[in-house]
C-alpha cells in the first residue's frame, strides 16, 4: 500500500512538473530593448551624409561611440575600411576616406580645417546626381552590395555592364527586362536574383543609369 501511494505521489509530482514546463514554453518572457536614441552629429563634411546613408542601415551609432575616445583620422579610415573588408559594406575608396574624415572631427582629435581632412573630404560629383531617383533606387534596392561603378565585385561593374549593351538598339529595355527576371551564366556563375519590386519604370530608370556609365 505505502508502495502504490509512493508512486502515486511520484506521478502526481510529474504531472505537475510537465504542467509548468509546458507553459513556460508556451509563454517566453518578451524583452524589450530600449529605444536607439543615439545619433551621428551633424555637419557640413560630406562624410555625414555618407556615413547616415551607408553605416546606419547595418549598425547604429552606439557601435561607432563603443570606438576608443581620441581616434585619429588615420584609425579612423582604417576602422571604415574593415566595414567594406571584411564585412562587405557598400563603400568605394572615396566614401572610405571621406566617412574617416567626418568621424575623426566629431569623435576624434581632428579638426574640419586640417589639410589631411579638407582632401579627404573632396567630393568628386557622380553622374547619379543628375538622377536622384536612379540613386534612391540603388540604395533601395541594395544593388551597390553586388556592384560597383568601375570595379568587379560579387557582380559586374556597371562600366563592364554598360560596355556589354552599348551596341544593342533595345539596349534600356532589355537591362531593365534582364534586372526585373534576373538570371545566371550571363556574367559568371553567380547568379542574379529576379529584382520582382521593382514596376517597369523603375527598373528603365536604373538600366538608363547603369548605361550612362560608360
Amino acid at each position: 500500500m505505502q508502495a502504490i501511494n509512493y508512486f502515486r505521489s511520484i506521478l502526481a509530482f510529474s504531472f505537475i512538473f510537465l504542467a509548468t514546463s509546458s507553459q513556460s514554453l508556451a509563454a517566453p518572457n518578451q524583452i524589450k530593448l530600449p529605444p536607439e536614441t543615439a545619433k551621428l552629429p551633424v555637419s557640413d563634411l560630406p562624410g555625414y551624409n555618407l556615413a547616415t546613408q551607408k553605416c546606419m542601415i547595418c549598425h547604429s551609432v552606439d557601435y561607432i561611440q563603443y570606438q576608443p575616445p581620441g581616434m585619429s583620422q588615420a584609425q579612423w579610415t582604417a576602422e571604415v575600411a574593415k566595414m567594406e573588408h571584411s564585412y562587405g559594406a557598400s563603400l568605394s575608396k572615396a566614401d572610405i576616406k571621406s566617412i574617416g574624415a567626418y568621424l575623426a572631427v566629431v569623435y576624434g582629435t581632428a579638426k574640419a580645417t586640417d589639410s589631411g581632412i579638407i582632401a579627404a573630404s573632396v567630393v568628386n560629383p557622380p553622374k547619379a546626381e543628375a538622377a536622384p531617383q536612379a540613386q534612391d533606387l540603388l540604395n533601395s534596392n541594395g544593388c551597390m552590395g553586388c556592384h560597383a561603378i568601375d570595379e568587379k565585385r560579387l557582380g559586374p561593374s556597371f562600366k563592364t555592364i554598360a560596355s556589354k549593351y552599348q551596341q544593342q538598339a533595345e539596349a534600356q529595355n532589355m537591362l531593365a527586362s534582364s534586372m526585373q527576371k534576373g538570371g545566371v551564366g550571363k556574367w559568371g556563375e553567380i547568379p542574379m536574383p529576379p529584382m520582382a519590386s521593382l514596376n517597369a519604370e523603375q527598373a528603365r530608370i536604373l538600366a538608363k543609369f547603369i548605361l550612362e556609365q560608360q
